[in-house]
């Protein structure tokens, strides 16, 4: 690769990375969650600058390629001749995979010994839980899973150590419901599955509590334990009070009035990309994208060394952002330019920016034209990435709309192949059901002069028709039926414009 296309696939990468840690010589020298990084190509050479608090360090990327989420570099120290390796993990996991195997394989045999004693009636099949990989069904090496029989009857079992990441804890019900279909499947005709019991470590469950109490319970028996491997000590939660969820909602700005104090900038930058998309953040701050791509962020800030609060223009990808003053003008046209030129239907598919943020190109397109997706949608009252937090995240719901009749609809959108996309819906489905049984979003400034319907919100699960997991189905059919659900596959030339393909829907979104 040139050393301009190493420093753009390096930007992509680390641009989706969140806080992935640097590893070099078999040790962690960086945690991106608090260091810094910056990329440029100069001289014909492409050079990666990373700095934190401990250390300040510069190398000469020769190559790089991706696998399994990690970037692994091809880098060379200055003054040295011999270049090494360097990786990118996005998985914070930095344990090797002898290590990881072994303490998977160790939790394994702990669990076992917990169950045996918590279901003395319960003997597990073939006395132990599996740990190995198994490609065609999805399962990971990452849980520990089995089966426990009395008698004809059955549950499937699944376990996740301390020492695992939380995404891999809150991943654990899809792949739970994945391994309790396959055990139905396995055992039909031999025994009765009844259900699931899920086994988290102490103080994980909050997420997975809400997805259980909107899952269908008639369908299965759910039973969810925290459990430390430690002391191999357990306790059942109760995930019962559904509406019970730890969630607070921003009050959605005044846009008409942000726009107008920055209308100066706005123009400027519309200017010289027409089609871009201005997004309102707060009352102080906006977002100049295209096609999902942010091109710069506006916003009030104090000027250095006085408290006078001026105008700040922010731009260039993440890691790498500038400040917009007289010596950086070129600099940012020339940004603009060269992301108008790439991020175009018709752009080099090859190129960093034009593959960069898939999903928020999805989004842009769909913010534009959400009844492209569903004719009963209303266009007048549709919103992308609405915050709303709870204890341990900041979740942005990708769009939030309303039918002609007011009855609210979450869009949950994968421009990839996701194996959680369906419960990854359903959390904003259920922080959705929270603020509108407590009719928040109009007290927070939402939907406007709307009547919104009291009834509970639709989910609309939009993806490529190619690009859907093939295990979405499975995970589907445990949704409680309440729940009114549709799979939107929609033509893989999205970006040319959004067409739907097909369209799944639950039984009593069919009905309705």
């Amino acid at each position: 690769m040139t050393p301009e296309l190493l420093a753009r696939s390096l930007q992509e990468f680390l641009s989706a990375a969140g806080s992935a840690v640097i590893v070099e010589d078999g040790q962690v020298i960086f945690d991106l969650a608090s260091a810094h990084y910056s990329i440029s190509s100069e001289k014909n050479r492409c050079l990666l600058h990373l700095w934190s608090e401990e250390r300040n360090l510069v190398r000469h990327v020769i190559d790089a390629e991706t696998k399994s989420g990690t970037m692994i570099l091809t880098v060379r120290r200055f003054a040295q001749a011999r270049p090494h390796k360097m990786e990118i993990c996005r998985d914070r996991d930095h344990r090797t995979p002898v290590a990881q195997r072994a303490a998977r394989s160790r939790y394994a045999r702990t669990l076992e010994r917990a169950l045996r004693r918590q279901f003395p009636d319960w003997p597990l099949d073939k006395s132990r839980l599996l740990t190995t990989m198994d490609l065609e069904r999805s399962f990971s090496p990452v849980y520990a899973r089995g089966l426990q029989r009395k008698g004809r009857s059955a549950f499937a079992v699944l376990g996740v150590s301390h020492q695992e990441t939380q995404a891999a804890v809150d991943a654990s019900l899809t792949f739970a419901l994945l391994w309790l279909q396959a055990c139905r499947e396995r055992e039909a005709g031999k025994s009765l599955v009844e259900g699931l019991r899920l086994y988290v470590p102490p103080g994980t469950s909050a997420t997975l509590q809400v997805r259980l109490a909107h899952l269908d319970h008639n369908a299965a028996k759910f039973q969810l334990f925290e459990f430390d491997d430690r002391d191999e000590s357990s306790n059942q939660i109760d995930y019962s009070d559904h509406g019970n969820i730890n969630t607070r909602l921003l009050r959605f700005p005044d846009t008409a009035q942000v726009r107008s104090r920055f209308a100066a900038t706005i123009n400027s930058v519309l200017a010289l990309a027409p089609q871009s998309e201005v997004t309102v953040l707060s009352p102080t701050e906006l977002s100049i994208r295209l096609h999902g791509l942010e091109l710069a962020r506006v916003r009030l800030a104090s000027a250095p060394g006085s408290f006078r609060v001026e105008e700040e223009i922010i731009f260039g990808p993440p890691g790498y952002e500038t400040r917009l003053n007289k010596e950086s003008s070129p600099a940012f046209s020339e940004f603009i330019r060269t992301v108008v030129e790439a991020r175009s239907t018709g752009g080099d598919r090859r190129d960093p920016l034009w593959r960069m943020y898939p999903e928020r190109w999805l989004e842009s397109l769909v913010f534009k034209n959400v009844c492209a997706v569903d004719s009963q949608l209303d266009p007048a009252h549709v919103y992308s990435q609405v915050p709303a937090f709870s204890a341990s995240d900041r979740a942005m719901i990708d769009v939030l709309a309303c039918t002609r009749a007011g009855r609210l609809t979450v869009l949950e959108l994968k421009a990839d192949e996701d194996i959680h996309l369906p419960l990854q819906g359903l959390d904003y489905w259920a922080r959705v059901l929270w603020h509108h049984g407590r009719g928040e979003f109009q007290q927070y400034g939402y939907f406007p002069g709307m009547q919104l319907s009291t009834r509970p919100p639709q989910l609309l699960l939009v993806a490529p028709s190619l690009r859907v997991h093939p295990s979405v189905d499975a995970i589907l059919r445990y949704f409680a039926p309440e729940i009114e659900w549709s799979l939107v596959g929609v033509d893989e030339r999205w970006r040319e414009g959004i067409k739907v393909i097909y369209r799944k829907t639950s039984a009593k979104a069919a009905s309705a």
